[in-house]
């Protein structure tokens, strides 16, 4: 018994491993319904005993503004469509910054995100990394990078309980997504890094300034144009 335990974890591995393609592969085409990290801040207002009603309203690719899809490559990943889902430039710089500063920066790529939020739970753990790698993988093997920015802009935070571009809109702006004015869009993707704790609606000095840079670092990247770059099923090169 205690040999064959080695092959039946390899056999679970590999079912596991089979079934995460064709779950991934599925999303391609189908809407996802929700994400873990949905579940998981349903559950904390739970254990909180300070229940929370969760928002979130689908928009396709060609429902969301351009402004908040540079907004947030500008913000959150200005290589995307250069890298094939991991960042190694700025994993580098990262890894140097908290060597030196003392304090912790990530290097999450748009892809990245994706797999943690639709797939997995909050934490730094080696197990979530490893598994976040894997996943982050098989998106950008099976998606366009159209799919997974639409799919990033649909299930993101924005708000206690606010997820998806739609009601971030509604929810710090009162209007429909598609109304989204630049500035708008920049002060949204400047909230993302706290969206539980930072305003768009009602910003503080800071992400003000955050927002400003982030308009500035879109033109930059050359605007709306940057956007023809993540047309086919792979990123340009």
């Amino acid at each position: 018994m205690l040999r064959s335990l080695p092959l039946r974890l390899l056999q679970l591995l590999l079912w596991l491993a089979a079934g995460s393609i064709l779950l991934v592969l599925s999303l391609r085409w189908v809407t996802p319904v929700g994400s873990t990290l949905m579940v998981e801040r349903k559950l904390e207002s739970w254990f909180d005993d300070q229940p929370i009603e969760l928002y979130r309203e689908w928009r396709p690719w060609g429902e969301l503004p351009d402004a908040l899809k540079m907004a947030v490559i500008a913000a959150e990943d200005q290589n995307f469509a250069e890298h094939w889902g991991f960042d190694l430039a700025a994993i580098r710089a990262a890894l140097k910054h908290n060597e030196l500063d003392g304090t912790l920066r990530g290097a999450s790529t748009l892809s990245q995100q994706v797999a943690k939020n639709l797939f997995l739970w909050s934490g730094r753990s080696w197990l979530r990394k490893g598994i976040e790698a894997w996943l982050t993988a098989l998106i950008e093997l099976f998606w366009s990078k159209q799919r997974i920015l639409e799919v990033y802009l649909n299930t993101a935070e924005w708000g206690e309980g606010i997820f998806g571009a739609e009601a971030a809109a509604r929810h710090h702006f009162g209007i429909d997504v598609s109304a989204l004015s630049p500035r708008q869009a920049s002060l949204l993707a400047a909230i993302l890094p706290n969206p539980r704790n930072w305003s768009a609606s009602a910003p503080s000095a800071y992400v003000g300034r955050r927002a400003d840079w982030i308009a500035r670092q879109m033109r930059q990247l050359g605007g709306n144009a940057y956007l023809d770059r993540l047309d086919g099923p792979y990123p340009a090169r």
